[in-house]
């Protein structure tokens, strides 16, 4: 267990580990498509299920970890601003709807967590490391074009990030 903490945690810490996960898709193209698991009561979710809307499609490596803990709180601390952004928040791991529903009842989170259980969707979004997603954000635009790519997140201060490149994206769209 040790020796996965400390992977983990040189994930979040090495400049180098955030090329790892792979190539990340081209901003300004479709975003790609999924359609995964989920936590929540509709059983499946897929990313045309929220045309119309911002999304922000965050990548984090386990349920109950400090840094996911944190950055999961974060963006449930500021989901009122991304509901009045019109803004849909959808986190990714390789947890199954287990974990997640027991995350999300321990931590009192009101956005889908997904089941990305292959790490398929995650390495199509070049945020996959061998067993883990990377912690990696994508925003994306109503119409489903990937606006924004974030690396080398730092839970903390994140969704402060994500909710200023928001309002300046839809400033000038």
């Amino acid at each position: 267990m040790a020796s996965c903490l400390a992977c983990l945690t040189w994930l979040n810490v090495t400049p180098a580990a955030y090329a790892l996960g792979g190539k990340q898709p081209p901003l300004n193209e479709p975003a790609p498509e999924f359609t995964l698991p989920t936590n929540s009561g509709d059983g499946e979710v897929s990313l045309s299920d929220y045309r119309g809307k911002w999304v922000v499609l965050y990548f984090y490596p386990k349920d109950f970890t400090s840094g996911c803990t944190l950055e999961a709180r974060r963006f449930q601390q500021d989901l009122p601003k991304y509901i009045e952004r019109n803004a849909q928040i959808v986190g990714v791991s390789a947890d199954d709807v287990d974990s997640h529903a027991d995350f999300c009842d321990s931590e009192g989170l009101k956005f889908p967590l997904l089941a990305d259980t292959d790490g398929s969707v995650s390495k199509a979004y070049g945020s996959w490391m061998g067993f883990v997603s990377l912690r990696h954000t994508y925003l994306i635009d109503p119409d489903g074009i990937l606006r924004e790519i974030f690396l080398g997140v730092r839970p903390a201060i994140h969704s402060t990030e994500v909710l200023a490149h928001l309002d300046e994206l839809r400033s000038v769209t």
